[in-house]
């Protein structure tokens, strides 16, 4: 049986001290030895250049695998095989290749950018022809937004991302074991071997969870928010309780067959390690 992968994802800071605060969590979890490291875009490829930048000193500085993403928004795909070229010359093996949000966030209309590309999958097409890279994709277990409930259309999407060139998935955060098994059960009875790798959040604000649902679409399960809302008063209860709700679902995942785990650290660490050792996850 393969060795159950661990990974984690940062997003660029906005300043000096968001900057000092990332580094700190990165030197924290390399103990973990994670199997990847991802960096994030912001909505409207607003961090672009950030990203770049600190994908390519993560990878020079932990030698860590780093996972770069790398989004439709607001580039040319001239723009965007420069990119692709940068990130190959700084060392990085794999992007995620994402369509991504536009600058207003999840629910404001797609603004096609002139010269451009306006699916993910046409993104994976011009990554896989340019070579050099292991490309990932997004897998959503609660379905994409934009799908509006057609389960089968996500699992058509991914079936094509495969078929492009994508070799890996992680998901968007959830709550619910049963949806990831569901995801994945779909896409093998397509004859879709794609690994899925289930995304999960260690909660530690619960006005921050909100939000999140509400900008990315993902339902928060009814006694999962009230759970939270009951310790919502005690900053140290919600941590508590996410740590708690994390190890539980990462725990039923490993228990599904999932091929691994990838946490959304938020840029910090101490949850994240907790939930780590809860797991005992053997490297």
């Amino acid at each position: 049986m393969a060795r159950s992968t661990f990974s984690f994802e940062f997003f660029p800071p906005k300043d000096a001290e968001g900057e000092a605060r990332l580094w700190s969590a990165m030197d924290s979890l390399k103990s973990t030895a994670p199997d990847f490291i991802s960096v994030t875009y912001g909505a409207g490829g607003s961090t672009r250049d950030r990203t770049i930048r600190i994908t390519k000193e993560i990878t020079a500085r932990t030698k860590i695998p780093t996972v770069a993403h790398l989004t439709c928004v607001g580039s040319t795909r001239d723009q965007i095989l420069e990119i692709l070229t940068h990130y190959r010359d700084a060392g990085i093996k794999s992007i995620m290749a994402l369509r991504g949000d536009p600058t207003g966030g999840p629910s404001t209309p797609w603004v096609s950018t002139p010269g451009g590309l306006n699916h993910a999958d046409e993104l994976v097409a011009l990554a896989a022809e340019f070579g050099d890279f292991t490309i990932g994709v997004a897998a959503f277990p609660d379905g994409h937004p934009a799908s509006h409930g057609d389960f089968d259309l996500d699992v058509n999407v991914l079936v094509r991302k495969e078929e492009l060139g994508a070799s890996f998935a992680t998901t968007q955060f959830f709550f619910d074991a049963s949806r990831w098994s569901a995801l994945v059960d779909r896409l093998r009875e397509r004859g879709s071997n794609l690994p899925i790798i289930p995304g999960i959040l260690p909660v530690g604000n619960v006005k921050q969870l909100v939000r999140m649902s509400e900008l990315t679409g993902t339902p928060i399960p009814a006694k999962v928010l009230q759970r939270f809302q009951a310790v919502e008063s005690d900053a140290n209860a919600v941590r508590a309780l996410g740590i708690e709700i994390a190890t539980q679902l990462g725990q039923d995942l490993l228990a599904a067959g999932a091929p691994g785990l990838h946490f959304y650290t938020m840029n910090s660490s101490s949850a994240t390690q907790e939930i780590y050792a809860n797991l005992g996850i053997a490297r």
